[in-house]
């Protein structure tokens, strides 16, 4: 086992507990609710129902799509984001969208997009009344957007118990020096400014992962926070969902031996299982469809937290 941190030997046994897989009979066979293109999913609940936000396919900026429980049917409904950003080169995407609600009822945007001219991504910002948008950019300039880290992408908001705001990321890493991190970046109550230093959380330190973690999303249990991540490149059938827990959201967090989704786990129904978010009961996340490399479909399993730990199926 290898561990970023020293811990107390405690924590060490906890870890221990949590690595050995199921297998893919007992997970089940993962739901498709949209069999087309809908990478990076993010998914939110509303009263009346759910929706779903997802990185840019062909022309529509922000993708999204509503369905009346989890299970759907799920339809994609219409382009979130109103305009382009100024800051942001046009034609360059916009990625891994997250949408969260403000206490006044204000809904933001988060989302990757590539500074024009130099094309480097930066995390933005957008304000809407409703929840399926139209959302307006916000500033004249990224909201995250670090020197030396090569690219900020995958933003994904996470509210404590205690109203405190924060926002999860990666950073690209580089060929030459450091590889990816996910980071955490407390925000003000108007979730636009940032407060205070970000924490590195996790880093791309296992041969597994190929120099690469990405895609953050916490969950926070009645004693533990766990962090979902993806790992590898995204294109490879090696592309695949981890997790690691912590004592508090700052930390120190300790990666599970096995992943949690793969495809191999899933007894290859789906290709490169990643992007992953958890809600109501639910873990989202995309693969690739039709044994192709073109579009990934939106898949859905069951999981639960029984002694703190996540359970699928």
């Amino acid at each position: 086992m290898k561990f970023k941190h020293r811990l107390l030997a405690l924590a060490v046994v906890i870890t221990m507990s949590l690595t050995t897989a199921p297998p893919a009979s007992a997970i089940g066979i993962p739901r498709l609710l949209l069999g087309q293109d809908f990478p990076d999913p993010d998914i939110v609940k509303t009263d009346s129902g759910y929706l779903a936000f997802s990185t840019s396919t062909g022309a529509v900026k922000v993708p999204y799509a509503t369905a009346p429980g989890p299970e759907g049917p799920w339809r994609v409904a219409g382009d979130a984001l109103a305009a382009v950003p100024k800051w942001a080169k046009p034609d360059g995407g916009f990625w891994a969208p997250d949408v969260t609600r403000l206490s006044d009822g204000t809904f933001l945007l988060y989302f990757s997009a590539a500074v024009a001219p130099g094309g480097e991504m930066c995390i933005g910002v957008a304000t809407a009344s409703k929840v399926e948008g139209p959302y307006t950019p916000a500033g004249e300039s990224p909201l995250i957007c670090v020197p030396g880290d090569s690219g900020d992408i995958d933003p994904q908001t996470f509210v404590d118990s205690d109203g405190s705001r924060y926002l999860l990321y990666k950073s690209d890493g580089a060929a030459v020096g450091p590889p990816a991190a996910i980071w955490s970046q407390k925000l003000l109550p108007d979730g636009r400014t940032p407060t205070g230093p970000r924490i590195e959380l996790l880093r791309a330190d296992l041969n597994s992962e190929k120099a690469v973690v990405e895609a953050p999303a916490v969950v926070k249990t009645a004693s533990r926070f766990l962090l979902f991540y993806s790992a590898d490149t995204f294109q490879s059938s090696g592309y695949h969902t981890g997790y690691a827990s912590a004592p508090a959201l700052n930390g120190p967090f300790v990666k599970a031996d096995t992943p949690l989704l793969s495809t191999d786990l899933l007894g290859g129904k789906v290709d490169a299982p990643g992007g992953a978010d958890v809600v109501d009961g639910h873990i989202y996340f995309h693969g690739w469809l039709g044994g192709g490399r073109t579009a990934r479909g939106l898949f859905q399993l069951p999981i639960s937290f029984p002694n703190d730990l996540p359970q699928l199926g």
